[in-house]
């Protein structure tokens, strides 16, 4: 850690059984059964959390660049975000689709605060040259 560096917040969970176990936070704000994608469990799954904790941090990055440029984002603004489990020759990998709707911001100005968004969301950062990433205004 470098002397201007300061952590901002630690999530901490603990996970038991693995894709077909469950995970529960430190402080019990998160607390889920989890099952193996596409199966019949009742649970969620690892892509669906990173999908949702994604796309919550892309729209408060959008939300910082639109501030900087004294813009105000609709409340009905979304992230879909599409997390795909994949496999290739033996190789299980990740693919990511963001699809970013923003009601009646100009396309132009949506796609100038995805690009600003993807260059300073911590998860975007986390993702660069691992994961294909395609994030598409809607």
């Amino acid at each position: 850690m470098t002397s201007s560096e300061k952590i901002l917040y630690t999530g901490k969970t603990r996970t038991t059984g693995g894709r077909a176990g469950a995970s529960i936070s430190s402080d019990g704000h998160l607390d889920v059964k989890l099952s193996p994608p596409g199966g019949a469990g009742n649970g969620t799954n690892p892509e669906q959390l990173f999908a949702a904790g994604w796309s919550a941090c892309f729209i408060g990055a959008m939300g910082l660049a639109a501030g900087k440029r004294s813009l105000k984002l609709p409340a009905d603004l979304t992230v879909d975000a599409e997390i795909d489990l994949a496999n290739a020759d033996g190789a299980y990998f990740l693919k990511a689709r963001l699809n970013v709707s923003v009601p009646g911001v100009e396309r132009e100005v949506v796609q100038s605060l995805v690009e600003a968004a993807h260059q300073t969301c911590p998860y975007s950062k986390a993702t660069r040259g691992n994961v294909d990433v395609t994030i598409s205004v809607v």
